[in-house]
């Protein structure tokens, strides 16, 4: 939450809108840890977008953040809409295949009509409408559930490939553990040979049309500011709210 709090600064917006979450940790249920929680926090967040008109950029602890927003924007944009899902992991779980419960690697599969109930949105994404970009380090079961849907997937050495017919509107969602931990390693779960930040700032100065989009994952290690950290979180958010 602080490295949340953190980026959400370093954003450049006309208004910020914090919810207030509960901070305390819920009942493991149906396999994924804190469901309780989770499940309450998704209805303040959808309560706060009702409330908001235009671009919106989310600003999270963990990826879960992005089921309210991108739900909306499904409802909003139907068939046409495209999510950009950058990160290092495919994040397609289930409670099931992750004994840890930890609901941030099950959310694409929960946005695809996959997911836990109060954690999946009434209007699913379908395959066709995901794109994943810098995945480097999915298990086994993962690459199994996405050869199963078809789901598209990039890594690093062909991440521009992304971009070849994307057509908006299109939400982008960042996980910063894409990037390359030498040069951004305040992440959860840092992994090696990422993406460097200038080439993910480039790519997404070519996404047309992006009509929302969220920073995820930031965790600094103390109280220490990062100056060249957050200058790439706040050219990302530049990148993002253009």
């Amino acid at each position: 939450m602080q490295g949340a709090r953190r980026a959400a600064a370093l954003v450049p917006s006309a208004s910020v809108v914090t919810v207030p979450v509960i901070e305390t940790a819920g009942d493991k249920i149906g396999g994924v840890r804190s469901l309780d929680v989770l499940v309450e926090n998704q209805r303040r967040t959808r309560e706060a977008l009702v409330h908001i008109e235009g671009h919106v950029i989310t600003v999270g602890g963990d990826c879960a953040v992005d089921i309210a927003p991108i739900a909306a924007a499904r409802a909003r944009y139907g068939d046409q809409l495209t999510v950009l899902w950058i990160d290092a992991h495919p994040d397609v779980y289930s409670p099931q295949t992750l004994p840890s419960g930890a609901f941030h690697a099950m959310v694409v599969r929960a946005l695809l009509g996959d997911g836990p109930a109060g954690l999946t949105p009434e209007q699913p994404l379908t395959a066709q409408q995901v794109l994943i970009g810098g995945e480097r380090a999915g298990a086994f079961s993962e690459h199994e559930y996405l050869a199963s849907t078809g789901l598209r997937r990039y890594g690093v050495d062909d991440l521009e490939r992304v971009l070849d017919g994307l057509r908006g509107p299109v939400y982008v969602h960042i996980d910063l553990d894409v990037l390359e931990p030498t040069a951004f390693g305040s992440t959860c779960y840092p992994e090696p040979n990422g993406v460097m930040p200038q080439r993910l700032i480039e790519l997404l100065s070519q996404v047309d049309d992006i009509i929302g989009a969220a920073i995820t994952e930031h965790a600094p290690g103390g109280d220490e500011v990062d100056p060249d950290e957050a200058d790439v979180i706040r050219r990302l958010g530049a990148a993002l709210a253009r």
